[in-house]
């Protein structure tokens, strides 16, 4: 319920302010598990693919938004669940794996952190454990303007336009290193920026 309802309030707050677009959600499956791969540059990457995509989207994030019990429990709300950054966290994975494999929606940033210089940097090795662990569709995606509507550092909103691409459906030999299977995927987001 509050996913939906902070979804509807987001949708309209870009709308507005960032008079946000979106491009290709004929690629987004309409039922089953897929995982859906985007740049990351911006706190506002995670609200623009969840305002673009309309199916409910879990997402990872670092477990230190977990550390007091408030917010803890507003962010296991909306679907998000804690990951240890920098380590192969195998509970988390193991969760995001739960979660796909019952039909749900993962959002992964591949770049792991935001990355505040423009340049697409070399992605965890995770994305590429879990697709070929999956065998599910994975879906790239490339935000564009919210490195600008809120770049590192910024302590006020700027109103400028975002918008967010997504890409067909990436086909991934399963039999290929984790590592080579998540530049692949890095690859096709960074092709979606031409």
């Amino acid at each position: 319920m509050l996913y939906s309802i902070l979804r509807l309030l987001s949708a309209i707050t870009f709308k507005i302010l960032f008079r946000f677009k979106a491009k290709g959600l004929e690629h987004i499956p309409k039922t089953g598990g897929f995982i859906l791969a985007s740049n990351h540059v911006s706190y506002l990457d995670p609200i623009a693919v969840g305002v673009a995509c309309q199916r409910k989207l879990n997402y990872m994030a670092k477990e230190e938004l977990f550390c007091n019990p408030l917010s803890s429990r507003f962010f296991s709300s909306i679907n998000v669940f804690p990951v240890k950054r920098d380590s192969a966290d195998s509970s988390a994975l193991k969760e995001a794996m739960r979660r796909v494999r019952i039909g749900g929606a993962l959002v992964l940033f591949p770049e792991g952190s935001r990355r505040f210089d423009g340049v697409f940097h070399e992605p965890y090795p995770g994305i590429g454990f879990l697709t070929a662990k999956l065998n599910v569709p994975v879906i790239p995606a490339f935000i564009k303007g919210t490195e600008k509507a809120l770049p590192a550092g910024a302590k006020f909103i700027r109103l400028t336009s975002i918008s967010i691409c997504f890409g067909k459906q990436i086909s991934i030999e399963r039999r290929m290193p984790y590592q080579d299977i998540a530049k692949h995927i890095m690859d096709n987001i960074r092709h979606l920026s031409c």
